[in-house]
């Protein structure tokens, strides 16, 4: 028996409304070996373990939820599901349910995006590289990507700023070892061989963002000793100036910005010496 079977909450509306779509409101049950995965998928990396446990779930209880296919000549391209079509064949089902629609590349990428946000399954880099390509190629701003995707431009912004993280780094973020907020506390290091050595740090004592970001601040600001370090120098030049301009000792003080310096003389000579020096 057919049942019928509409997108579902989100999937209508994310498809450009000039787009024009012929869908099978029926269920068929499809040839699993004539259905590929979607080279645009923004999803890149899949759980094993998860796709174990899907797997013995529809052992037990069949695949509930149709996976939803575009048909690409005598193959079908999958616009959502890709986990159950994967736990289907790793149990070597023969046939999947399915829906069958017919949608542009570009609305296919829309829906597997959205799909994958709605159910939190893409990794941070993975969103924003789907980001990045929905920007492009459907010619939208953030402003307008948030909206269609139900997140802030805020969100969207930072997660896109993702991308310009070192790539070890951003290795971290798609094995889940360091989390979003930990990339967004790097990206205020500029240089990549720095970031990754914060970010192995991160790992390796298990820091959170609030320790991270005092980390990056503490590194960003001189420490007193290297201030007045800097202030010593400068002082010691101007003192060396002075001594070979006045032909004596001179001494210089500094505190909080205020001073004195002191010229040495040796005898009323010396002393009008350097009166004349000083035009005095």
């Amino acid at each position: 028996m057919n049942k019928k079977y509409g997108l579902g909450k989100g999937l209508g509306a994310l498809i450009p409304e000039e787009e024009t779509i012929e869908e099978n409101n029926s269920i068929a049950a499809i040839d699993i070996n004539l259905i590929k995965a979607n080279e645009d998928q923004p999803r890149k990396n899949f759980d094993k373990e998860k796709i174990m446990q899907l797997a013995e779930s529809i052992k037990e209880h069949g695949v509930i939820q149709p996976v939803v296919l575009k048909k690409d000549g005598n193959t079908y391209t999958i616009i959502a599901g890709e986990r159950r079509w994967r736990a289907a064949k790793s149990i070597n089902l023969k046939e999947i349910p399915a829906v069958i629609m017919d949608l542009s590349d570009k609305a296919v990428l829309e829906v597997s995006l959205i799909e994958n946000i709605q159910r939190e399954d893409l990794n941070p880099i993975e969103e924003a590289v789907a980001f990045k390509k929905l920007i492009e190629d459907f010619n939208l701003t953030q402003e307008e990507l948030s909206k269609r995707i139900g997140k802030s431009r805020t969100a969207v912004t930072n997660c896109m700023r993702l991308l310009n993280l070192d790539d070890r780094v951003k290795e971290y973020l798609i094995d889940g070892v360091i989390t979003e907020g930990h990339g967004r506390a790097l990206l205020a290091i500029e240089n990549h061989d720095l970031q990754y050595k914060i970010a192995q740090t991160i790992i390796d004592e298990s820091l959170s963002v609030r320790e991270v970001e005092k980390l990056i601040r503490d590194l960003s600001k001189p420490s007193k000793e290297k201030i007045e370090e800097k202030e010593n120098i400068y002082h010691k030049d101007i003192k060396e100036r002075l001594e070979v301009y006045f032909g004596t000792r001179v001494s210089l003080t500094n505190k909080k910005n205020k001073g004195k310096i002191e010229i040495e003389y040796y005898s009323e000579e010396d002393l009008q010496r350097i009166l004349d020096i000083l035009s005095l």
